[in-house]
């Protein structure tokens, strides 16, 4: 069932991101994108302990109790701090009993990357990598799935989680992965308001960290 008027403005979400070298989380209250409340910060020695204390200072146990649905981002990204957030937001999906949805971190950043590129009126379909340090990539691809006017009101669909591939068609668009803090969280804040508003509800139990190779690699 879909919301009604009333929940739609009283809506508030969370959402926790991180990348190679940082972590962060957003929060938005009553569906204002406005008022969104971000906090971001670099990675450092105790990254386990951090995240939790940070956690805290970033939202009031009030507001937490409050949240109505929870995303996260599951990768592909540091390791540790993938697997740490994923931990983090199950455990608050089952404590508040709150929706959660996993979203890989590429499918965060596609539709900037297609909008940057105006992939829109070139092609449908387009690739975001990664480069191993040894030999391949890790690449997920994606696909326009409708055409606006304006590069905001894109829709992208996730065609292939991100995996490990040894090489690009020649035909094939690529872009190389480009994490930006701010905008990815808030980019999540959106996928959660639109799971919401779609009645797309997901339990804590099926979102897991996504890395295709090795953490040493």
């Amino acid at each position: 069932m879909k919301p009604n008027h009333e929940q739609r403005q009283n809506y508030n979400t969370l959402a926790i991101h991180s990348t190679d070298n940082s972590f962060g989380f957003g929060y938005r209250k009553n569906n204002n994108l406005e008022a969104d409340e971000f906090f971001i910060k670099k990675f450092d020695n105790d990254l386990c302990n951090n995240l939790i204390n940070d956690f805290n200072k970033f939202i009031s146990k009030e507001n937490l109790e409050k949240v109505n649905e929870i995303s996260v981002s599951i990768g592909p990204a540091n390791f540790n701090a993938s697997r740490l957030i994923v931990v983090l937001a199950r455990t608050i999906s089952q404590q508040i009993n709150c929706p959660l949805n996993g979203f890989s971190s590429f499918e965060i950043m596609a539709k900037r990357i297609a909008s940057k590129n105006n992939i829109f009126t070139n092609k449908n379909s387009f690739w975001i990598y990664k480069k191993l340090k040894r030999k391949g990539f890790i690449a997920g691809k994606y696909e326009i799935g409708h055409k606006e006017p304006k590069s905001a009101d894109l829709v992208i669909r996730e065609t292939v989680l991100p995996k490990v591939i040894q090489d690009f068609g020649r035909k094939e668009l690529f872009f190389e992965a480009n994490y930006e803090d701010k905008l990815d969280l808030k980019e999540l804040l959106d996928l959660s308001n639109k799971n919401f508003l779609n009645a797309n509800i997901n339990s804590w139990q099926k979102v897991l960290p996504l890395y295709p190779i090795s953490p040493i690699n």
